[in-house]
């Protein structure tokens, strides 16, 4: 199967937002998708927004940017796109959440979106499709050319735990606290063709694994793929899709600083002649588990020999490593401010001070309301 590439300006960036539709008195997730993208789209010649879209289920909004030169630009776009949808939202009594799951309400009652190829996929995948009450963000970032893309994506997985940590936001389902500060990744990884991807030799293995899965009909195209890093051919991208939903549209643009700046690393590294290290695949999946598990206070394992470290000691030296090219790219300020993460929290962290303080599921979500809306996470 021949899939060409659209290469991409280097490290360019698009993000995508999967927003919460929540009611402001209940608190639960509301399925009010269609009739707010209905509104939306009106000032548009074809009726359908350019960048709010459906997702799965119609308690989800997903707002997304354009193609971004800079994390700055790409704060600008999502934060404009973030008010007019509030706009919308607003009158209805309605707020957005941007957390990997919602504490307590139950996946039985939400309602799939219109668009046929959802209902194909719950079809197909039934219970393993229809408890998909997750959400996430993504970072598109680009790379000029397919082998580029391959190489970099085998060798961000030795930073998959880095990303899922300081995104992790889904200690509670349905009610009760899960024990893992992402919840969400072992919900995804169900589906068959979600979570670590495969460590692919180069283009042509890429081009064979998808074509002998469209042949034997388990997919229709790479959207059917949620590898947690896969190429994005159609974009030209390499797309991080590891991330949990982050509270404040500040810390989405901390973690597209880390994604923009790792894989512009990664690709000067191959223009110097340099093979870009792959992790075991062992060592990825456990790693994977950990930063799931216990959130930014994992201890990874960081060599063949089984040598750990702490990740929040990995997080601050790759921060380091990766400052001179964040201060070439304009995001040096972006990119630290996953430091500050370390210190207040990421948003699993938050999200149990509450209930430890003797606060309800409501009250989480009436602070992951209060974060979006005011772009500034809670606690200390």
């Amino acid at each position: 199967m021949d899939i060409p590439f659209n290469a991409s300006e280097r490290c360019s960036l698009g993000i995508e937002v999967e927003l919460q539709i929540v009611d402001r008195d209940t608190r639960h997730l509301v399925s009010a998708a269609s009739e707010i993208l209905a509104e939306l789209g009106e000032a548009h010649p074809d009726g359908e927004h350019p960048k709010v879209k459906h997702e799965l289920f119609e308690c989800t909004a997903e707002i997304i940017t354009g193609i971004c030169a800079t994390v700055a630009e790409a704060n600008d776009d999502l934060t404009a796109t973030a008010k007019e949808v509030s706009g919308v939202t607003g009158p209805r009594n309605l707020a957005l959440v941007s957390s990997g799951s919602h504490p307590f309400s139950d996946w039985h009652e939400q309602k799939v979106s219109p668009d046929p190829r959802y209902h194909t996929l719950v079809e197909e995948m039934q219970w393993t499709a229809r408890r998909l009450q997750i959400f996430g963000v993504h970072f598109h970032v680009g790379v000029r050319s397919a082998e580029k893309s391959i190489a970099i994506a085998n060798a961000l997985n030795a930073y998959v735990p880095h990303f899922l940590a300081l995104s992790a936001s889904s200690p509670y389902w349905e009610g009760r606290d899960t024990g893992m500060a992402s919840s969400r990744t072992t919900v995804f990884e169900n589906l068959p063709t979600a979570g670590l991807p495969y460590q692919l030799a180069d283009w042509h293995q890429f081009e064979k694994f998808m074509g002998t899965l469209v042949a034997a009909q388990a997919i229709t195209s790479i959207r059917d793929v949620w590898w947690d890093i896969r190429p994005h051919p159609d974009f030209g991208t390499v797309e991080l899709r590891i991330c949990d939903g982050i509270p404040t549209l500040g810390e989405v643009c901390a973690l597209a600083a880390l994604a923009q700046t790792t894989v512009d690393w990664l690709d000067g590294r191959i223009d110097g002649g340099e093979e870009l290290p792959v992790p075991a695949p062992w060592v990825v999946r456990q790693n994977k588990w950990r930063a799931a598990r216990h959130g930014i206070d994992a201890e990874i394992i960081a060599d063949d020999d089984g040598r750990r470290v702490p990740l929040r000691r990995a997080v601050d030296e790759l921060v380091g490593q990766l400052s001179p090219v964040a201060e070439r790219l304009g995001c040096l300020d972006e990119l630290r401010r996953n430091l500050a993460t370390l210190e207040h929290g990421p948003s699993y962290a938050r999200q149990r001070r509450i209930v430890a303080a003797g606060g309800e599921l409501v009250d989480v979500v009436d602070s992951l309301v209060a974060e979006f809306e005011s772009d500034h996470p809670t606690g200390p």
